[in-house]
């Protein structure tokens, strides 16, 4: 005996809508690199999720640490620092290349838990920036015991 199922276009239609959204992003990615594209304003990042917190990374490469600004507000992260324009020349010299970016960037990301703001550290090595953003207590999953009840 067979079993018949109902047809939903609006479900096809949203598994389309998924499948093109994900080819988009993956092209844009592959075309854009992985490094931040100062260039246009955006910064790329990592995050990964634990029970217990994220952890965000990023690259900010020829920035100090104090022109590196975050930001959380209702669980938007934000990022944000600034390459000043190198406009210094030596006498009797010509710039014949510039490629390095200058200038403001930043990013934002909504996460999907809220964090302890106040417990947030960052750290910055290399040129990597690396935060660590723990999440509330009733955002991390527990276990509830059951009790037997005796007869």
């Amino acid at each position: 005996m067979s079993t018949l199922i109902r047809w939903n276009p609006a479900r096809e239609i949203s598994a389309m809508e998924r499948m093109l959204n994900t080819m988009i992003e993956d092209r844009t990615r592959a075309i854009r690199g992985t490094a931040s594209d100062t260039a246009t304003g955006t910064l790329a990042l990592d995050v990964t999720e634990t029970e217990t917190g994220y952890t965000v990374t990023t690259t900010l490469p020829g920035v100090t640490a104090e022109d590196i600004k975050i930001s959380l507000h209702e669980d938007v992260l934000t990022i944000s620092a600034e390459i000043a324009q190198n406009t210094e020349k030596k006498d009797g010299e010509r710039v014949l290349l510039r490629e390095r970016t200058w200038g403001k960037f930043s990013r934002s990301v909504r996460l999907p838990n809220s964090v302890k703001s106040d417990a947030v550290e960052a750290s910055y090595e290399n040129g990597v920036l690396s935060l660590s953003l723990p999440k509330t207590e009733n955002a991390q999953p527990r276990t509830i015991p059951v009790k037997a009840n005796k007869a």
